[in-house]
């Protein structure tokens, strides 16, 4: 059985004198294990399935199941509880706090949980933080971390719940090349040695190459689901001639 299943998901969003179809009956599944890039065009719908598929968002049509779970008609409060239990977000811009150390930071998910004690979570936090190889930063704030660094202590905090899916959106966005191929070795690394789900939201193809699945989205409909990262390649290539063609119409116009 699949640990995500969306079944014809459709998200409107009602701007007034017009109506956004960002999502238009997208039906896909992922199974447990699996390390997947949702890659496209700006515009194309990837945010909005990211914010779906982490429950940040409700659809505005279809089936959602999380875990054999229907969580598409959740409230917010319900789809919050699941993504504590099940997901860990980790984002472009880190998303640290500031003036707070490492630790701190990664210690945050279990501030809201009440039956752990303060020393339990510094021990997790302390023993997450060498995982991702920063058991000499542990009382070193943000600002006296590196790009990549600061990335590591928002994966720990990331995984410090134990969560099914690791949901990436754009996590090598901010970071040099170097960086960017061992933030990826290291989603990888968790993929294949844990068995984590990992799904990456990214526009950069050389980042996507680094999954083992691609589903290339375009104006809200997953166009190529597949392994064959040229082929996903070939449709993104065809996507953006089409697009310069048309804009190349329109100012001859």
């Amino acid at each position: 059985m699949a640990l995500i299943g969306l079944r014809k998901v459709s998200k409107t969003y009602d701007l007034g004198e017009v109506k956004v179809e960002a999502l238009r009956g997208v039906s896909l599944d992922i199974n447990a294990g699996e390390f997947v890039a949702l890659i496209g065009p700006s515009g194309s719908g990837k945010s909005t399935l990211m914010n779906t598929l982490g429950c940040l968002d409700r659809p505005t049509a279809g089936s959602y199941r999380l875990a054999n779970e229907e969580v598409a008609g959740l409230n917010p409060d319900q789809l919050a509880q699941v993504r504590n239990r099940q997901i860990g977000f980790v984002f472009q811009n880190y998303n640290l706090l500031s003036r707070t150390t490492a630790l701190e930071n990664v210690g945050v998910p279990l501030l809201y949980n009440a039956s752990i004690p303060r020393s339990e979570r510094k021990k997790r936090a302390t023993d997450i933080l060498g995982r991702v190889g920063l058991a000499d930063r542990t009382h070193h704030e943000p600002n006296q971390l590196s790009g990549g660094q600061q990335q590591r202590v928002a994966i720990a905090r990331a995984l410090i719940n134990q969560p099914a899916i690791l949901l990436c959106d754009e996590p090598t966005g901010n970071l040099d090349t170097r960086t960017s191929r061992e933030i990826m070795a290291f989603f990888r690394e968790l993929n294949e040695r844990e068995g984590l789900t990992v799904i990456i939201v990214t526009h950069d193809l050389e980042v996507a190459r680094r999954a083992k699945r691609a589903l290339v989205l375009i104006d809200g409909e997953v166009v190529v689901d597949t392994t064959n990262f040229e082929e996903a390649s070939a449709m993104l290539q065809r996507r953006a001639l089409a697009e310069n063609v048309e804009a190349s119409v329109v100012r001859s116009q």
